[in-house]
């Protein structure tokens, strides 16, 4: 499986951003996805899940200001990031791996990852 982000970049605070991951080597849909996010300084966290029945989940700190979805047809996953935050500042990651029912996600493999940047 291979996983290639984009669409990060420099924006201001209350900004908008859209990331975009697309998948090779296995079918989207099938799938479980995730992007996860590294501060520096800081340890790797979630920040929203997408399971292949449709399901999602996100974070506390960014429920209703961001929004996972994928394009099955395209083989590519989103993250549409609304009213960005300077805590929102990091390196974001694809991933594609296992949402358990208990709202526990692991992944298994790992884009190269995307810096977003959130001036104050």
């Amino acid at each position: 499986v291979q996983l290639v982000e984009s669409g990060g970049g420099l924006v201001q605070a209350g900004g908008s951003l859209r990331l975009s991951c697309v998948v090779s080597g296995t079918s989207a849909s099938a799938v479980d996805m995730s992007w996860h996010r590294q501060a520096p300084g800081e340890q790797r966290e979630t920040v929203a899940v997408t399971s292949s029945t449709g399901s999602t989940s996100y974070r506390d700190s960014v429920k209703g200001r961001f929004t996972i979805s994928r394009d099955n047809a395209k083989n590519t996953m989103y993250l549409q990031m609304n009213s960005l935050k300077p805590e929102d500042t990091a390196v974001y990651y694809c991933t594609v791996g296992t949402y358990y029912s208990n709202d526990y996600y692991f992944p298994q493999s790992w884009g190269q990852g995307t810096q977003v940047t959130v001036s104050s």
